[in-house]
């Protein structure tokens, strides 16, 4: 059902008979239709917000540029195809390494084998993520591009809507090459690389973060050549450089390429693109094709912010702790709040939202438990502050190291190179159950291992839940526990030996 069907509250629509009679009926005609909520922009915020509204029985519009669009970045161009390609090439990588046993594997990756597996995943979550299936539920969805035409109401594909409330939720895209000359040259970005119908023979890529370093490795092992190119000393920059520095190591093993520290400088022509090092020399490097993956850009420029008194600054739009806009009933959600672009950490903006929605008690922003993963093999995962976080906020901790060098499950899996990183409370004699502060591992499965830490973290569950659980062997998690002991053991000072002597012999 369309949205234009939808009968205007105003005293002309006793008059109007038909869906024809609306759409025929002008914007100076028909009072704009009012929702409790509009939300522009139907990622992973937008989703966040309007679906559980319209739950609670609120009236919600929702808008998005285009139906292929809904399900945002993550369903379209980020998490879903990126972690499917990732599968793909996880399989192909581990048929090469059993010929170590025996078996024998020939020929190459069929690229449009691989991404028609990519669309197919896509197409799975796409069936409860469209204009169509939103409708059928009772979800207002207007498809075009909003833009402002007051403090409470946009215009979209020339129709208006007003909203008592308004979440912007339009994400970001991927930031563009900025040096002189690379206006117009072709290469790819997030939104293209899912596209590509042949495997490069030789893949450059520019840029270091997580969506670099994930698909460098994915082409590498369908069997490209890949350089990498970044203009940090190490990858990963958000990581610890003693975790970001294991991964280095183990992707040069793979046979990947890296010019860390080095600068773009121009392209040549077409395939050759000139580089400077870290050592101050100029290199050409060739590719069939480029991937970009230098950062983000917020998605404002189309909404004109200024017509609803919206302010913006050099970082985009201006919010508080609380998500408002300096239009006090205009929210921001996801990527454009400018803060870390994960789509689960829209998913908590959102769960902010509702609650300063539906709650006289206000809550604010803060991502102090907030966790990510980078989906490489192995996997880098990290919660909570970091240590540089926990030195600039003068917060008290120790530092916990455990290498997987000994763990039984490491051992028979071969990810010995493993190692997991704790900040906890200090310790002192009249506290012994110390809470996480954060904290980061790596192994093939760090993603799933260090829930439950996450799960401490966040409810301020103290270490001694990890010492007394007993954990089923040998499963990889039984690393949490491990890490556990060590400290435990420290804590075993002379005299408490004594005093434990002591109870033993009563």
């Amino acid at each position: 059902m369309s949205v234009t069907t939808l009968a205007p509250p105003s005293s002309q629509a006793n008059k109007i008979t038909s869906a024809t009679e609306i759409q025929e009926l002008t914007p100076e005609k028909v009072a704009p239709i009012v929702y409790d909520i509009i939300v522009i922009g139907a990622g992973s915020g937008g989703l966040s917000v309007a679906l559980p509204l319209h739950e609670f029985g609120m009236k919600v519009l929702l808008i998005d540029k285009k139906d292929e669009a809904i399900g945002g970045d993550c369903l379209n161009d980020g998490c879903i195809p990126s972690k499917a390609l990732i599968h793909v090439a996880k399989i192909v990588q581990q048929a090469k390494e059993s010929e170590k046993f025996g078996l024998q594997v020939q020929g190459v990756a069929d690229m449009e084998k691989v991404m028609a597996y990519v669309r197919e995943r896509q197409g799975i979550i796409r069936k409860h993520e469209n204009a169509d299936f939103f409708r059928k539920k009772g979800i207002a969805v207007a498809l075009g591009i909003a833009r402002f035409i007051s403090e409470d109401s946009v215009e979209v594909a020339g129709k208006q809507y007003k909203g008592r409330k308004i979440v912007i939720a339009t994400g970001s895209r991927p930031r563009k090459l900025s040096f002189p000359g690379s206006d117009g040259q072709h290469y790819l970005t997030n939104q293209s690389v899912f596209d590509l119908k042949h495997l490069p023979e030789k893949l450059l890529v520019i840029g270091g973060g997580p969506i670099g370093i994930e698909m460098a490795q994915a082409f590498r092992r369908l069997g490209s050549e890949v350089t990498v190119v970044h203009n940090k000393e190490s990858i990963l920059d958000k990581e610890s450089q003693e975790i970001s520095n294991i991964l280095l190591q183990r992707l040069k093993e793979e046979g990947i390429h890296f010019l860390l520290g080095s600068e773009t400088i121009r392209f040549t022509d077409t395939k050759h693109l000139l580089i400077k090092t870290q050592e101050q020399q100029e290199v050409t490097l060739e590719f069939d094709e480029m991937l970009v993956s230098i950062g983000r850009e917020l998605n404002t420029e189309q909404l004109d912010l200024s017509k609803a008194g919206i302010a913006t600054d050099e970082n985009g739009i201006v919010v508080n702790e609380y998500l408002q806009t300096s239009n006090k009933q205009v929210y921001v959600c996801g990527d454009i709040a400018g803060s870390l672009m994960f789509s689960h950490a829209a998913e908590q903006q959102a769960t902010v939202l509702l609650n300063n929605f539906m709650s006289p008690l206000k809550k604010k922003l803060d991502n102090k438990n907030m966790s990510w993963v980078t989906f490489t093999d192995p996997e880098v995962a990290t919660f909570g502050y970091s240590e540089q976080q926990l030195k600039e906020k003068q917060i008290s901790y120790e530092k916990l190291t455990l290498n997987f060098k000994e763990d039984d499950r490491a051992v028979v899996e071969a990810y010995q190179y493993g190692k997991l990183i704790l900040y906890i409370q200090k310790s002192s004699l009249f506290n012994w159950n110390l809470k996480l502060l954060g904290g980061t591992m790596i192994a093939p499965h760090a993603g799933e291992m260090f829930q439950e830490l996450v799960l401490a973290n966040t409810n301020k569950i103290g270490i001694n839940a990890f010492f007394n659980k007993i954990y089923a062997y040998p499963t990889g998690s039984t690393i949490n526990k491990r890490i556990v002991m060590a400290k435990k053991q420290e804590q075993l000072k002379p005299f408490v030996k004594k005093i434990l002597q002591l109870l033993y012999r009563i």
